[in-house]
């Protein structure tokens, strides 16, 4: 029985096996490198993205309190794979825990479904502020912001607690390597001696619905917002509202092109795609979008632009020109 004693105990002290990457074995120092350095991008842009947007008075509006969220949410994605995935890529060590292994799991997936719904919810913002704009702090109020993003982890949490319950109550009794970097659900599920196909089912169902019906939505309201857009008397007005959404506009291109891809080929072209190709896929996209998107928004924002490069400035000394020589004058608070 699942739930004897015995089962349970067994289970507290088993582990898997990560391969991290099957076939690249001699390349993993190499791959370490790159990974290495856009994880530290990813966590830098997004602290200084919360940083900023947490510490200005001025920027605390349904857009920023958005991708302040969205940032935070693209911290943990990473985290909770590539910390372990380097030290597999260094020692060789990819000995993982039960326990630990499904909460990695849990993670990944819920963080990610939360990051297409702040996407949706991000949409849904400059849908407002361009299409209604006289309507804006009555319609996104602090109260409905949180309902939002509130609803929005509640989703994320809700979808993924059943699937991650449905595979650790399977039983494992026989291989427990997982030819992967981190514990994805359909390396783990396939290692189950049990059916795994109710599992694997709902979470292509699921992944579908969600990200289908946030797409949908998405595109009605960049559809709109177009629309609005070119009925603008004024030029600079149209620029800069195209300027604002282009930035959207490729965070979610960003997002969800390799996802769906990702999906395409762990679902129907394993026998034709590499099992290294399938893996360095799922890698990247777990490291890529959170390393991106706070580029994108830094270049595209000119308001953190401006609150980041006075951070920078405020913390060098001030040089002026007297006499043609340049002197220190102080450090700047």
């Amino acid at each position: 029985m699942l739930g004897s004693p015995s089962n349970q105990s067994l289970r507290n002290t088993a582990t898997f096996i990560l391969l991290s990457v099957p076939g690249l074995e001699v390349s993993h120092l190499w791959l370490a490198v790159p990974l290495s350095a856009m994880y530290s991008v990813a966590l830098l842009g997004n602290i200084i993205i919360v940083t900023v947007i947490w510490i200005d008075s001025t920027m605390h509006e349904p857009m920023y309190h958005f991708l302040c969220v969205l940032a935070a949410v693209d911290i943990v994605i990473p985290t909770s794979v590539i910390p372990k995935m380097l030290n597999i890529f260094w020692s060789g060590n990819g000995i993982i825990s039960f326990a630990a292994c499904f909460t990695q799991m849990f993670f990944v997936h819920a963080t990610t479904a939360m990051e297409t719904g702040l996407l949706l919810a991000m949409a849904f913002d400059r849908y407002v502020a361009i299409c209604k704009p006289l309507h804006y702090q009555t319609i996104l109020t602090p109260r409905t912001m949180i309902a939002i993003v509130m609803g929005i982890i509640a989703r994320g949490i809700a979808a993924m607690t059943p699937m991650t319950w449905m595979l650790v109550h399977l039983p494992y009794c026989a291989s427990h390597v997982v030819p992967h970097s981190y514990c994805e659900h359909m390396a783990v599920a396939k290692l189950a001696c049990a059916d795994h196909r109710p599992s694997s089912l709902y979470t292509l169902i699921l992944s579908f619905i969600i990200v289908a019906t946030d797409v949908i939505f998405i595109a009605t309201s960049y559809s709109l917002i177009l629309k609005a857009v070119f009925s603008l008397p004024s030029r600079d007005a149209r620029v800069k509202a195209l300027s604002t959404c282009g930035s959207h506009v490729s965070v979610m291109c960003l997002f969800y092109l390799p996802g769906m891809l990702s999906i395409y080929i762990a679902g129907l072209g394993q026998e034709k795609v590499p099992l290294y190709t399938q893996v360095l896929l799922a890698d990247f996209y777990v490291v890529i979008p959170p390393m991106m998107n706070p580029l994108i928004y830094g270049l595209k924002t000119k308001h953190i632009q401006e609150r980041v490069w006075n951070g920078v400035t405020n913390s060098l000394p001030v040089s002026i020109q007297k006499d043609g020589k340049d002197e220190d004058v102080q450090m700047l608070p």
